[in-house]
């Protein structure tokens, strides 16, 4: 967490005074020395030790008394080093080698300035005191008062009836005052006894007890509480305690109150040891008392990623949830309200320059009342995965084989569980230079599969051809080419023009495969990218035909700075045969096509002055003469803010193509939504933000939000309004009479900047986005800016 570094309070006062008396030296008249400015940060400056420094003193008079004192009066001025003293009078006791400066005592270190009534010094002890102080921080934001000030070691010191606050000279917003500061600055750390937070100076709450870091090196303490507000959870206080458990894992708890549910304890655990770096995170809500029914109410997730040895690789994704409408009902660092499943999966991978092997256990949790549903996914257990890479064999030739050994289990009734074993060596030749390239690859794809039917009904349905044994071996050949041509634009003047086109040829043999389950296979996305792979479905349980020819071209604009300013492509596949167009894994051919010819899918970015950005794409079905898929996003920016509008349409149809489930009860008709977006700095200190989206197939709001927010230079406060779409009082696909249910939430979240402290999440600083909005704000504009 941010803080005041090592100069909290008066942890940066001075190593001393003076040096010994028979270093300094009396200048009663005008020195030519150039002395440093008391309030000016010297932070960067090399540090010397005290007693290798001259001390220069100047004065109006000096009275001394031999052997016993010398006494300097009328604007004096000690330098020493990054040191400066500026008092009324400075009296030098010889005997005892004390220095005392009384009166309107001024001392700056390059780091901290003060002002005190006295400061006094023992130049044998290096014990120093100051009374009635107030400081400054000359190099970050703090300042503050004490009583009392003692500095009883090198960097360890003693501040009686103290306070600090980030808030600059004449802002009384916020500050931290308690009865006794110890500050060790080679521990990096401050204690407060009986502290106390006021606002105003008005007393808000009170600990016995805090210790916070002031240096780089994390301590266990307390983070600073926030508090907040919403009509659905009431008021909310979350205090966060971090934990140093050791130099390579720590801990962070937070204990949150809301007024509606009960109080929620969350935790995130961190490490980094040999193996990688990971986190432990979990929430557990005891009791929830606006959802009694549900009982206790928790979350749990483990993420670990690293590398060992080199050659090791380890993987873990695992998250899991008390119940279906956790994410729903609270407000989770999990997961976020619209996830339908959760992912547990662990993978280890052995790497070498040639080959590697892996490992690889998945499983989900489904987030719906539905246990045993058709449409729930497999789990592998395991998959164990080998990958052989030889490149060059032959010049221009390279060779590579991968394969796989998977098991598939499920709870879903009547679908089978399966063994699959695939093998798959193939050979590549690239040839390519500076502006074209041209690569031909030749696979051969073997899968064997074990299924077990039992308890899977047979007699009708997607299952009625499925076998115990299944053995396949299909060909693929694929050859692709393009070229990039350039040339200066004559639309426009010093822009430079490219012409990006490419075509592939994609053979793979027509192979009935209704005999075989899908375990790991969806059909994937047709935009311009994807109409130049290889494969038409994920995973290798479905093989689709293919014999057909790919076709595009990009065409990009540069201005003369190079930037990227316009990039449009567009392509299509023709189908050599016809009933290849729409083959699935339950038809082996369709000859109801009218047409030889894909839809065609279009993709544009558009910056105009880098304030006005455009991104679309389409893909439209020259059969039905409609369009299958749209999105469009137009962006307005100005200096201090931006306004974007969105748009996304998918057909039913085409959803219903995709996913290899029904979609009743799901959508009415497809999706179509549109979206506003905007935000603005009003001035240095307040900023609004809004959002506003909108389904235009059932004539409903989805959500919309509002924030106005406004920092100080030493607090923040943030106002969200939102209103969101939770669920459906029946389903609106089917139901005519079904009635969306909204929840409406208003929230107050302040806090103070500084002290330990940033604008945290949830603050409502960052725009909309910090409301839990399911929605929001993302960059789509991809141009090589």
């Amino acid at each position: 967490m941010s803080c005041f570094s090592r100069t909290l309070l008066a942890a940066s006062i001075s190593a001393a005074l003076f040096v010994p008396q028979t270093q300094a030296e009396a200048m009663l008249d005008n020195s030519v020395q150039e002395m440093p400015a008391i309030d000016q940060c010297l932070i960067n400056q090399p540090e010397v030790e005290n007693g290798q420094q001259p001390i220069n003193i100047e004065a109006d008079t000096l009275e001394a008394v031999n052997g016993e004192r010398a006494n300097y009066s009328g604007n004096v001025v000690v330098v020493q080093g990054k040191k400066r003293i500026l008092a009324d009078t400075v009296t030098l006791h010889q005997k005892d080698n004390i220095v005392v400066a009384q009166g309107n005592v001024n001392f700056s270190d390059g780091q901290v300035k003060t002002i005190s009534d006295k400061a006094t010094n023992n130049l044998n002890t290096d014990l120093m005191t100051l009374e009635n102080t107030k400081y400054q921080f000359l190099c970050e934001p703090g300042r503050g008062e004490a009583v009392y000030i003692s500095k009883t070691g090198k960097a360890v010191y003693e501040i009686e009836d103290g306070s600090i606050t980030s808030c600059p000279e004449g802002d009384n917003a916020w500050r931290m005052k308690a009865s006794s500061i110890d500050i060790d600055q080679n521990e990096e750390q401050a204690t407060f006894y009986n502290p106390r937070f006021e606002i105003q100076n008005i007393p808000i709450f009170y600990l016995p007890f805090l210790t916070v870091p002031i240096g780089d090196t994390r301590k266990t303490g307390f983070l600073y509480p926030t508090v907040s507000y919403g009509s659905s959870d009431g008021f909310e206080a979350q205090v966060p305690i971090y934990w140093n458990l050791a130099p390579n894992y720590d801990l962070k708890t937070t204990v949150k109150y809301m007024q509606e549910r009960g109080t929620q304890l969350n935790s995130e655990f961190r490490y980094l040891n040999d193996f990688g770096v990971g986190n432990i995170k979990s929430e557990y809500l005891p009791d929830d008392q606006k959802y009694l029914e549900k009982g206790d109410r928790w979350g749990f997730q483990y993420q670990h990623s690293g590398i060992f040895n080199q050659a090791w690789k380890f993987e873990i994704d695992y998250s899991q949830v008390s119940d279906v409408s956790y994410f729903s009902d609270v407000d989770s660092g999990i997961g976020n309200r619209e996830d339908g499943q959760l992912i547990q999966q662990g993978k280890a991978t052995y790497r070498t320059l040639n080959w590697d092997s892996s490992i690889l256990v998945r499983d989900f949790q489904l987030l719906t009342e539905d246990k045993t549903s058709i449409n729930q996914p497999y789990r592998l257990m395991p998959q164990i995965a080998f990958n052989y890479y030889a490149p060059e064999v032959l010049p221009y030739l390279n060779f590579d084989m991968v394969s796989h050994l998977s098991r598939f289990e499920t709870d879903a009734k009547g679908k089978p569980a399966a063994t699959r074993a695939h093998i798959e060596p193939g050979f590549t030749i690239p040839i390519s230079n500076t502006w074209g390239t041209w690569t031909t690859e030749a696979r051969i794809l073997g899968t064997y599969y074990q299924q077990d039917l039992s308890g899977v009904e047979l007699s009708s349905g997607n299952n009625k051809d499925l076998k115990e044994n299944v053995s396949r071996i299909i060909p693929e050949f694929r050859t692709h080419a393009g070229l990039v041509l350039e040339r200066d634009t004559v639309l426009f003047d010093n822009y430079t023009q490219t012409l990006e086109p490419q075509i592939q040829y994609l053979y793979v043999p027509r192979e009935d495969q209704r005999s075989i389950g899908l375990y790991d296979t969806t059909l994937l996305q047709t935009d311009y990218y994807g109409l130049f792979r290889s494969r038409k479905y994920s995973g290798v349980d479905y093989i689709a035909p293919a014999n057909q020819i790919s076709y595009g071209a990009s065409s990009r604009f540069f201005d003369d700075q190079y930037k990227e300013r316009l990039n449009i492509s567009f392509g299509q596949i023709f189908y050599l045969k016809k009933n290849l167009k729409n083959s699935s894994p339950n038809e082996t051919e369709n000859s109801d096509s009218s047409s030889n010819y894909s839809a065609w899918a279009v993709e544009m970015d558009f910056n105009y002055g880098d304030f006005l950005f455009y991104h679309g794409g389409v893909q439209y079905d020259i059969d039905s003469n409609t369009m299958q898929l749209a999105n469009s996003t137009l962006e307005y920016r100005v200096g201090s803010g931006y306004i974007q509008t969105n748009y996304r349409y998918v057909t039913k149809d085409y959803i219903e193509n995709t996913v290899d489930f029904s979609t009743s009860g799901i959508t009415e008709d497809g999706i179509s939504q549109a979206g506003l977006l905007a935000g603005y700095q009003i001035s240095k200190k307040w900023n609004a933000s809004g959002q506003y989206f909108y389904d235009l197939t059932t004539d409903n709001n989805l959500e919309w939000l509002a924030n106005l927010s406004y920092t100080s230079d030493c607090w923040y406060i943030g106002f969200t309004y939102s209103n969101q779409l939770r669920r459906w009082n029946g389903n609106f696909a089917t139901d005519p009479d079904a009635t969306p249910l909204y929840e409406n939430n208003f929230s107050l979240n302040f806090g103070i900047v500084g002290f330990g402290t940033t604008i945290g999440a949830g603050s409502g600083m960052t725009g909309v986005d910090s409301a839990g909005n399911a929605l929001g704000y993302g960059r789509p504009f991809f141009l090589n800016n």
